[in-house]
């Protein structure tokens, strides 16, 4: 039968609605969110059987419940979590029938787990997270303080590794020390640079200790810790782990395997292939070869010595496309004539008109989420970029780009911010670079250059490059160009929106929430004002909860 509903606009929509015996809703309730719309969620089902029911799904001509019914049902136990969080040997074997029928890598997308790795390098946060298909949510060196030891194993949050020698330990301690003895003093100077007007106690004082934790994150090596939490595809997962297991860096292969037992529990049908020796022993073997090859011809070229100037910069080294492609692409859904005829019309427009039109086309965006459309993927950019590894870091992360990165080394030096010198610590972060410094040339010097920039100063630069379609340039330049972002990558939003006014001032132009600002400032003070606001409303409703509509408060 068929039941008339309202879609997004009021308007009265029929949707057929399958009728089910009262049997079969028992068997369907447990695992679907409802019976009779034509939307639904899968629950209470293993991570395996959702992709196999996806996957046979494709080729089944009636609906996913009534697939469920007559093919999955009878392998399901009745009521509640049906594994308890482990799949079991029939769901496993449900799934591996279904994939030798319907053999795909795509089936391994359709299934997902969530995990949370704690406890690793900064190094290996940017390992974890180089897959583009995954979620990712890392712990913040802009908002937590690492001047506490940890009371187990004791002492400061890095990296240990009895391989890299007393020394190390050293050195890791001497630079915690310093930041620790530095936070304090910024902190003070901050609070006294901004002193607190009519804001809220709690926000001013949350700003001030977030601006001194900016100005000192530079000071943290790259084996401070954190914690990193992940949600993925089975795909995702699998070539994350081939990728971990092949790489020259201990910690990642040591985590590929308890990643590994992990996933056993939740999906381990969709990691079968990891550790089978035909298959991924075979991948991680050319993984592993053609690292090794790329490194002989590097050598061969001269290209593992470093050259260049070591100063930031941020430069547009490759542009593909222009303004008319981007608006005969941003044209081509809605038009009927082939893509050139729409390009040669395009290609007679004087430049006012042709920035007019852009900006139509956008139209008005009240806030940086109002995207233009995918027309704006038709036009790309490349950058290379020398920044602080901080900053990196942070732009590492956005996914819908290309980032690669050179190895972090002391070779393209590190600077002192102006900010840190006036608030009295200068000369203690120039110690601990060199501290920092020392340590990496050991640790190289060992015969250990995988590990040496464990013992790098996160203020120490990098050179990697950005290679990004407009569209996203326009996402990534006005959120990382924001008030209260950190001043390393605003920088760095500030001179790509500057390069691109350059070769395409109305596409830049249409980038209307750029923050162009740049002197000094509490950036997260206004963060820190929402903050406190939605805290106060939170704690009022708490008291006086509001009664629904109808009903009186009184009860």
């Amino acid at each position: 039968m068929a039941v008339a509903r309202p879609d997004y606009d009021g308007h009265s929509v029929r949707y057929p609605v399958e009728e089910f015996t009262d049997t079969e809703r028992r068997l369907l309730a447990p695992h679907f969110t409802n019976l009779d719309s034509p939307v639904f969620g899968l629950v209470n089902l293993p991570e395996t059987v959702k992709g196999a029911l996806f996957a046979r799904y494709s080729r089944y001509p009636g609906s996913l419940r009534r697939l469920f019914l007559e093919e999955f049902a009878e392998e399901i136990p009745t009521g509640g979590r049906p594994f308890e969080g482990e799949e079991g040997q029939r769901a496993a074997g449900l799934y591996e029938r279904v994939f030798l029928g319907y053999g795909d890598d795509s089936i391994a997308q359709v299934g997902g787990a969530h995990l949370a790795c704690e406890w690793v390098s900064n190094i290996l946060t940017k390992v974890l997270q180089r897959g583009r298909l995954a979620a990712y949510l890392e712990q913040s060196t802009r908002y937590i303080p690492y001047d506490t030891p940890m009371p187990e194993p004791g002492g400061y949050r890095y990296y240990r590794d009895d391989r890299l020698g007393p020394e190390f330990g050293e050195a890791m301690d001497e630079l915690f020390r310093i930041y620790s003895r530095s936070l304090e003093r910024v902190q003070a100077w901050a609070a006294e640079r901004w002193p607190r007007g009519d804001e809220p106690a709690r926000a001013w004082e949350g700003s001030v200790r977030a601006k001194a934790l900016d100005l000192l994150r530079g000071l943290l090596p790259a084996a401070t810790m954190s914690h990193v939490g992940i949600f993925a595809s089975g795909q995702a997962y699998e070539q994350m782990l081939l990728r971990m297991m092949a790489s020259p860096l201990p910690e990642a292969r040591d985590f590929a395997g308890m990643i590994l037992r992990e996933l056993k529990q939740v999906m381990p049908s969709f990691v079968a292939r990891v550790d089978r020796p035909d298959r991924g022993g075979e991948w991680i073997a050319y993984l592993e070869s053609r690292r090794e090859a790329t490194e002989r011809w590097v050598a061969r070229f001269g290209l593992d010595r470093p050259t260049g100037d070591p100063a930031p910069s941020v430069e547009l080294i490759e542009v593909q496309g222009g303004e008319e492609e981007l608006l005969a692409a941003s044209l081509y859904e809605s038009a009927a004539v082939p893509h050139p005829e729409i390009l040669d019309r395009l290609r007679s427009l004087p430049p006012d008109e042709r920035t007019d039109m852009i900006a139509g086309l956008v139209g008005e965006r009240a806030n940086r989420r109002h995207r233009p459309g995918r027309g704006w993927e038709a036009v790309r950019y490349r950058f290379e970029i020398v920044s602080d590894y901080g900053g990196f870091r942070d732009l590492q992360r956005h996914r819908m780009l290309t980032c690669q990165w050179q190895r972090l080394s002391p070779h393209l030096g590190a600077g002192v911010p102006g900010e840190v010198v006036e608030a009295g610590v200068g000369e203690e972060y120039e110690r601990a670079l060199e501290v920092s410094r020392a340590e990496y040339e050991r640790l190289e010097s060992a015969g250990m250059p995988a590990a040496a920039p464990y013992a790098l100063c996160l203020g120490y630069r990098i050179r990697y490059s950005l290679d990004l379609n407009a569209r996203e340039a326009m996402h990534l330049i006005e959120l990382r160009s924001g008030r209260e972002g950190h001043p390393t990558y605003r920088a760095v939003a500030q001179a790509m929106h500057e390069r691109i006014a350059d070769v395409h001032p109305a596409i830049a132009a249409a980038m209307t929430h750029v923050d162009s600002s740049r002197e000094p400032r509490l950036e997260r003070i206004m963060s820190e004002i929402r903050t406190h606001r939605k805290r106060l409303t939170a704690e009022r409703t708490a008291e006086h909860p509001v009664a629904p509509p109808g009903v009186s408060a009184l009860g």
